[in-house]
């Protein structure tokens, strides 16, 4: 079969096979018990969780909510990690929580390889990315940040007051996966759509989802019939030739790992900027010392990546059981909020602060077991140019409106409203 033939006629199976699952309820009342009614989307958990996790962590804390069929919120250090380790009892077929779960045949693949693969598949597809994320293949694209980075703050020039978020943040991993998926950049403000389609709208009825999802599959068929007429060298090219077992990538394998890359290797890359931004802005005495002492800045983004950890994901229970004192049931969701492992007291000293010197540090903000963050080494390359350049061309800038500063609602956590004075 020729490249032609496997992405041709057929790419449109791959539009249709997006299968509904088992629906549940879409519920919008407000929160009546943290501990066993909990809602990840709620403004109130969006604006600052931090409070709540410490609270569930004292009273349950495991907490649980009816809410999206049935979700379970572990709160411990231990028990995250002691979850994310175990493949046999849960699944990771569906790793965003909504209302709807994807039927038990997408295991052991799931529908964005390698995150949604159990094993034995999921160590295979993941080897397949790791040679585009090595930290030599990350560092040929530093120079193109560092110098968009530039321009994106440049743009700025003469303003008294930018968003951070939405003139700097959002628009560094759009480039940068754009750039390593060879899409075209213009095509950026689409990709924030996408990304606000599948992580933000989650409690909307599984026919809604799945329409705004076609919309993403779509765009990545056409990359593909793009990429397939004139081949480049970018890592679209590459998983279109890519083989496992000794046979090339089905169709849907390779639209769900652009998926996952486009949508993962955006939002919370954007988000951990954001995040970054808004501690120095609020806290002056942090921002004097890193400009002072820029050596420490490496330090300082494993401190800001611990408190303000962007990502939670979500596992399936395999089968009824008690687990941690409590009765779980299949296809019940479990949230592993890597958030509140990382403000576990149990775990980290003085674990509410933020201690940009800190030098113990063992954070869980790319994840733990097997499905920890293939791309980490571009995160924290992003991550730090865009802090670099920064204030080395914005050393004094702080909050121009506290109140006016929104946070994203679901599973990344990330400001999507920054306003901040810088002059």
């Amino acid at each position: 079969m020729t490249v032609d033939d496997r992405f041709g006629q057929g790419m449109g199976e791959v539009r249709k096979n997006r299968l509904l699952g088992t629906a549940s309820e879409v519920v919008t009342d407000p929160v009546s018990d943290w501990a066993t009614d909990f809602s990840h989307v709620d403004p109130v958990w969006a604006a600052d969780p931090y409070p709540i996790l410490d609270e569930l962590r004292q009273r349950c804390p495991i907490a649980h909510t009816e809410r999206f069929g049935g979700v379970w919120l572990p709160t411990r250090y231990e028990d995250v990690a002691a979850l994310a380790y175990d493949t046999e009892r849960f699944s990771s077929r569906a790793i965003i929580v909504s209302n709807n779960k994807p039927p038990l045949d997408l295991a052991p693949v799931g529908d964005a390889p390698p995150i949604t693969s159990d094993p034995p598949f999921h160590r295979d597809a993941r080897q397949l990315l790791l040679p585009m994320f090595a930290k030599s293949a990350v560092a040929e694209q530093e120079e193109a940040t560092r110098a968009y980075c530039h321009e994106l703050i440049d743009a700025m020039r003469g303003r008294e007051i930018v968003d951070a978020a939405r003139d700097y943040a959002q628009h560094i991993p759009v480039r940068v996966i754009a750039d390593l998926l060879g899409f075209p950049p213009e095509d950026g403000p689409r990709f924030r759509v996408f990304v606000e389609n599948v992580l933000e709208s989650i409690n909307q009825s599984p026919e809604e989802r799945l329409e705004r999802q076609d919309e993403l599959v779509g765009y990545l068929v056409t990359q593909i019939h793009e990429h397939v007429a004139r081949p480049r060298d970018d890592l679209t090219t590459y998983l279109i030739n890519a083989e496992l077992h000794g046979q090339k990538l089905d169709p849907m394998h390779v639209v769900g790992t652009m998926m996952l890359l486009l949508i993962a290797g955006i939002d919370t890359t954007w988000s951990a900027i954001g995040a970054s931004l808004w501690h120095l802005a609020k806290t002056p005495a942090d921002r004097e010392r890193l400009v002072a002492e820029p050596e420490l800045l490496p330090t300082a983004i494993e401190e800001f990546l611990r408190a303000y950890a962007p990502v939670t994901m979500a596992r399936l229970v395999k089968q009824d059981m008690r687990w941690k004192g409590v009765d779980m049931k299949a296809d019940d969701w479990v949230l592993l909020s890597f958030p509140a492992a990382n403000r576990d007291p149990a775990q980290f000293e003085r674990a509410d602060e933020v201690l940009i010197d800190r030098e113990v540090n063992r954070h869980a903000a790319f994840g733990l077991g097997i499905h920890r963050c293939v791309g980490s080494h571009l995160a924290r390359m992003e991550l730090r140019v865009a802090l670099e350049v920064w204030l080395e061309r914005i050393p004094a800038f702080a909050l121009a409106d506290s109140a006016a500063v929104t946070w994203a609602a679901g599973q990344v956590r990330g400001p999507r409203a920054l306003p901040l004075r810088i002059s």
